[in-house]
């Protein structure tokens, strides 16, 4: 969900003790995509701009996947300052606290949350911070000093690089837009829930931004069928944001065969698809301006 809040430059919002975890390259390279938005502030239309202007840096291409690129891509201090607007940004900002709040608010359930693809560990932070008895894990292919710096404050979180228990819950935010199989990726996420345990997850399959794999994009219209087809149960929308609660009903050894052909049919309907929606929409459009 986009945000129109302008934020100054991100730098000048770390403590001096955040700043010891940066290398003088990373704030050389971090200032360096500051300034290239033109005004030293960003809104989200700038950190996409920055974003994409990385993925080109590194040749990266998003139909012809290099993971070498591709991994420089995701280690660079842009990430860093996603992560920091996001922390500044009020939006943003708004749809986590809801995340963390209907996480919170069923601690009869849930004592163990795993966050998945955890990034700079805001939801990670913010879970710690209204419970402390809530044991948060993050999962970070790709973690930073920074986060994992500012997650010492609190003694439930743990950066992990792999995963070896299941937790009564898992959150994972914008992460499958990003993975080549993202279907395998949610599979192996679902097996590190417990039977009964949720899960709440945010997809974004569009265009936002390059690092947004054109090839997930067709599970916009399909995602709930698979998450059926594993064993999930889908609870709904989680209120104030665009998160889906799931719960794992059924646990089972998956058809990999029929889901690799389903993933081939909703891949090739997407087009029709999406014409589909597009068309409804302007008809939506059309009919609410002559009411």
């Amino acid at each position: 969900m986009n945000s129109s809040q302008n934020i100054p430059n991100l730098l000048t919002t770390l403590k001096p003790q955040d700043l010891s975890a940066l290398t003088s390259t990373e704030i050389e390279e971090m200032n360096k995509l500051i300034a290239i938005t033109g005004n030293g502030c960003l809104e989200f239309s700038g950190i996409c701009q920055i974003l994409d202007y990385q993925w080109d840096e590194f040749g990266c291409d998003n139909q012809n996947l290099d993971w070498d690129n591709i991994g420089k891509f995701y280690n660079h201090p842009v990430w860093l300052l996603n992560g920091m607007f996001i922390e500044q940004d009020p939006l943003s900002m708004q749809l986590r606290q809801s995340l963390v709040d209907w996480i919170v608010d069923r601690k009869d359930c849930i004592n163990s949350v795993l966050d998945y693809g955890g990034g700079f560990g805001t939801i990670a932070r913010a879970i710690a911070a209204q419970s402390s008895n809530l044991l948060v894990d993050v999962y970070e292919p790709h973690p930073h000093n920074l986060a994992i710096f500012k997650s010492t404050e609190y003694s439930n979180i743990k950066f992990i690089n792999s995963i070896d228990r299941q937790y009564d819950c898992l959150i994972s935010t914008d992460v499958l837009e990003h993975v080549a199989d993202p279907l395998r990726v949610f599979a192996s996420a679902i097996e590190s829930v417990k039977l009964n345990g949720y899960l709440v997850i945010s997809n974004h399959f569009a265009p936002t931004i390059k690092c947004h794999l054109p090839a997930t994009f067709h599970l916009v219209y399909t995602f709930d069928y698979f998450a059926k087809i594993m064993g999930l149960s889908v609870l709904g929308t989680c209120p104030g944001t665009y998160a889906t609660i799931y719960q794992k009903v059924v646990k089972k050894p998956l058809n990999w065969e029929l889901i690799n052909k389903l993933a081939a049919i909703s891949s090739g309907l997407y087009p029709l698809l999406r014409a589909i929606a597009r068309t409804k929409n302007k008809l939506s459009q059309v009919i609410s301006q002559s009411l």
